[in-house]
């Protein structure tokens, strides 16, 4: 094991005294690109109230529609869920990947938004002005 997957792991075990809980959504093109496995899986059994992990293997995978697997795809499946978290002041998003990725997924929040009666724009830049909406793409 290298110097930073000795981080990675210190990290994520680092996990098991946290209160909260940490959902990681993963996006790669196939399961060969999945790094970390055993670790995460290590941390989904040990701490299963404190850590969430829901992959998105796009080559490989498929929603009910037939449509390929993107973390935009997955999220959708938890919206209802990831909404109410939104709605607490102790949720932190931390979004990285492609440039545009994040359409995606501003689309579910902004449809769960507006039946609430609330201006996804609007609440997002409340989000990031609380330090909550945190997107890094390249």
């Amino acid at each position: 094991m290298n110097y930073k997957d000795e981080f990675l792991c210190s990290r994520l075990y680092g996990i098991l005294q946290f209160n909260g809980l940490a959902w990681l959504f993963l996006g790669v093109p196939t399961s060969s690109s999945l790094l970390y496995q055993q670790e995460f899986q290590k941390m989904t059994e040990k701490a299963p109230e404190n850590f969430r992990l829901d992959y998105a293997v796009s080559r490989e995978q498929t929603n009910e529609k037939g449509e390929k697997m993107y973390i935009q795809t997955r999220m959708a499946q938890y919206a209802e869920e990831l909404w109410q978290l939104l709605m607490k002041d102790n949720t932190f998003i931390y979004m990285c990947g492609l440039k545009g990725m994040e359409k995606g997924i501003d689309d579910i929040m902004d449809s769960l938004a507006a039946r609430d009666g609330i201006v996804w724009t609007d609440f997002k830049k409340s989000l990031k002005k609380a330090g909550q909406w945190n997107v890094e793409v390249y």
